[in-house]
């Protein structure tokens, strides 16, 4: 585990360039449409554009507008990381131009339209940041943990209270773990993060994890916080404390292995890239949705289940007709083999697959 956070470490060392102490990103940003590379934008691309949404995915979009802003300084992007159900509800409404989220848009939410489109033209959703979900701790005197779905969901589910519990020193026989009370820190706003950790419990737990994959944590249990650096900032203060967050904000605290198959797997870039690339496309699915049905129940020890997709969605057609260009610039760009190399130096985060990579891009062209 310890050379997985190193590494981890290592790719955060570029976000440096982040625009600091602000939830509210301005950058200035945008590239000829089908190029990967920022350095070749188009220097008389002008204008501004908002998006809001995941908190996953701050910490590649501050390095994302960053490097827009410095080739592009007639372009202006901002983007509150204010959570991916904010985020889907302000671009629904219209108040942004683009969205983030960690959790695919429903049916009900595709078929009430997006007032930023034009009536009937359709929308985009496309896989922009893939990024394993850690499992983080704090608890006294332990610096490895080992975890399995049913014990994760008891823990989270408050069926499981004390660190010493017989379900967790089965699969920890070599910590010493203290005979103090769990406390289980999850999200309190709407979340995609959460959806995607609910959504790995309800598969892979059903007998225990009774709540369906849903935005808004299920159980009236252990303790909330807003954000995903609300959680971290929890569970790093607090006492023997676990939580669950994008993987890139783990940071110097503890991270379980999980139990896929016979095996307890660290997370990693590489295993969160293997289970996508193993998975099929979701129900609403089309050749601009690009949402994608994980598999949770992977026993392949090479795989890391414990994942999220984050999407950007937009429109095909805007009824602000000048935000276009820049919005399908800026989308190529972080979905390029340049921006995702980006994301993964900022953030950790695993790239799109060759193939994955060819269907955005087709998708992205539908933008006018």
């Amino acid at each position: 585990m310890n050379s997985v956070l190193s590494r981890y470490k290592r790719l955060a060392s570029i976000g440096a360039i982040a625009v600091a102490g602000t939830i509210l990103l301005s950058s200035c940003a945008a590239n000829e449409a089908g190029t990967t590379d920022p350095s070749a934008a188009a220097s008389d691309l002008a204008g501004t554009i908002d998006g809001s949404g995941a908190s996953s995915q701050g910490s590649a979009q501050e390095a994302w507008v960053a490097a827009f802003q410095t080739e592009n300084p007639d372009v202006t992007i901002n983007y509150d990381p204010s959570g991916s159900g904010a985020g889907r509800e302000a671009f629904i409404s219209g108040g942004v131009s683009f969205a983030g989220t960690d959790s695919a848009l429903k049916q009900d939410e595709i078929d009430g339209g997006f007032a930023a489109c034009v009536p009937d033209t359709g929308y985009i959703q496309v896989p922009a940041y893939i990024s394993p979900i850690a499992v983080i701790f704090n608890v006294e005197g332990v610096d490895a943990l080992n975890l399995d779905a049913p014990t994760i969901a008891g823990i989270f589910k408050g069926t499981i209270t004390t660190w010493n519990d017989p379900a967790i020193a089965a699969l920890n026989a070599d910590a010493t773990l203290p005979s103090a009370p769990i406390t289980a820190v999850h999200r309190s706003d709407d979340s995609g993060t959460t959806k995607n950790f609910t959504d790995y419990l309800n598969k892979v737990a059903p007998e225990i994890w009774d709540a369906p994959a849903a935005d808004p944590f299920p159980y009236q249990v252990g303790e909330a916080a807003q954000g995903t650096s609300g959680v971290v900032d929890a569970v790093t203060n607090g006492t023997n404390t676990i939580g669950y967050a994008d993987a890139s904000k783990a940071g110097d605290l503890g991270v379980a292995a999980i139990k896929v198959g016979d095996e307890f797997v660290d997370y990693s870039p590489e295993a969160a890239a293997a289970v996508v690339a193993g998975s099929p496309a979701g129900d609403t699915a089309s050749d601009t949705d690009l949402v994608i049905s994980l598999d949770r129940k992977t026993t392949d020890p090479t795989h890391y289940p414990l994942v999220l997709v984050s999407y950007i969605i937009t429109c095909t057609e805007f009824v602000d007709a000048e935000v276009a260009p820049v919005v399908k610039a800026y989308v190529q760009y972080i979905t390029s083999d340049a921006g995702q190399s980006e994301a993964a130096s900022s953030a950790g985060a695993a790239p799109l697959s060759t193939d994955l990579s060819a269907k955005v891009a087709t998708a992205l062209e539908s933008i006018k």
